[in-house]
């Protein structure tokens, strides 16, 4: 069948080598789970062909030159390097790089950069006036070389520009960007998928957008518990009260909270209310809905309960949490 992604991802000299591996193996995982349907093909350009020798001494063998792309790219992929200074870590910025990535980016359907790739976008003029991440040790450093974009060093990763550009945290987590990029294309189901065949948790815990309640917590030692816990992810508008919970598990309510503490670490009424302040933060991240609508999609009722639940959970209220995280239309 036709390739449905066109993956082309730079490199060049000492760039991060799981920057570069890490979002090729998801992108192979997402082929061998769907058959093939899933279309990826990944390609490596670089200002020439031929071995590229990479910050772990490893030899990558690139397919094209830069020159030789062409218009014909859907997801344009940038990791990064570093140069080691007296300060700490300093974002390496390849010429051959920005140039390439100037004049391709206005031809591909999205544009993503990993870890301290940031740095290259920036150069070549695609983050002005926009939200960004990079890797913590050289946030400040992007921050200073382009007052134009606004740093955020928390986020995972970083979507903008209507969905068309994206920046990754550091290192591992261009794991997260490429599970991200998977679950837009194909699904969340065939994107938990990979996940599972990398023994890695969908969307990790911390990190704004990216906690997830029911699956950056370890597994239960009892499947029911776990087959519980996706329920309830599954169900947040459903009765899930203590009483509700434990008649579900055959239990009574009191053994029942004493084997879910047990197993997750949290009492049943907690581990619920977070499931239910995770959806809402990501219907204020991704949709215009007023509060009132929020809560009642994620259980919570009330926008005065949401409220409640917010100061609780994020010690911040979901207006303020909206306006610092709404960055999928900026």
């Amino acid at each position: 069948m036709p390739t449905a992604h066109r993956v082309v991802i730079a490199v060049f000299p000492d760039v991060d080598l799981l920057d570069v591996t890490g979002p090729a193996e998801v992108f192979a995982l997402a082929n061998r789970e769907t058959a093939g349907r899933a279309g990826y093909e990944v390609r490596l350009a670089g200002a020439a062909p031929g071995p590229v020798r990479t910050s772990a001494g490893v030899r990558l063998l690139t397919d094209v030159a830069f020159g030789d792309v062409g218009a014909q790219v859907d997801t344009l992929l940038v990791p990064g390097a570093v140069d080691m200074a007296e300060e700490g870590p300093v974002a390496r910025i390849d010429e051959d790089v920005v140039a390439w990535v100037r004049e391709t980016a206005p031809h591909a359907r999205r544009v993503a950069s990993v870890c301290v790739g940031a740095h290259l976008l920036a150069a070549a003029g695609l983050l002005d006036g926009r939200t960004a991440t990079t890797h913590w040790s050289t946030a400040a450093q992007l921050a200073a070389d382009h007052p134009g974009v606004t740093v955020d060093p928390d986020p995972i990763f970083v979507r903008t520009d209507r969905g068309r550009l994206w920046t990754g945290a550091g290192i591992s987590a261009c794991l997260d960007l490429a599970l991200a990029l998977v679950a837009e294309d194909l699904g969340e189901q065939t994107a938990l998928a990979v996940a599972r065949q990398l023994v890695m948790y969908l969307k990790r815990q911390g990190g704004q957008s990216q906690f997830s309640v029911p699956l950056s917590r370890p597994a239960a030692g009892r499947r029911e518990i776990d087959d519980l816990r996706l329920w309830i992810a599954d169900h947040p508008d459903a009765d899930l009260s203590a009483p509700a919970l434990a008649a579900r598990m055959c239990l009574s309510e009191r053994h029942f909270a004493r084997v879910f503490k047990q197993e997750t670490g949290t009492s049943p009424a907690a581990y619920v209310e977070a499931v239910r302040v995770e959806l809402a933060r990501r219907l204020l991240e991704t949709t215009d809905h007023p509060l009132d609508r929020v809560a009642a999609t994620a259980g919570l009722g009330s926008a005065e309960t949401l409220h409640r639940a917010f100061r609780r959970q994020l010690a911040t209220t979901p207006a303020a949490y909206r306006r610092r995280f709404r960055t999928q239309t900026a």
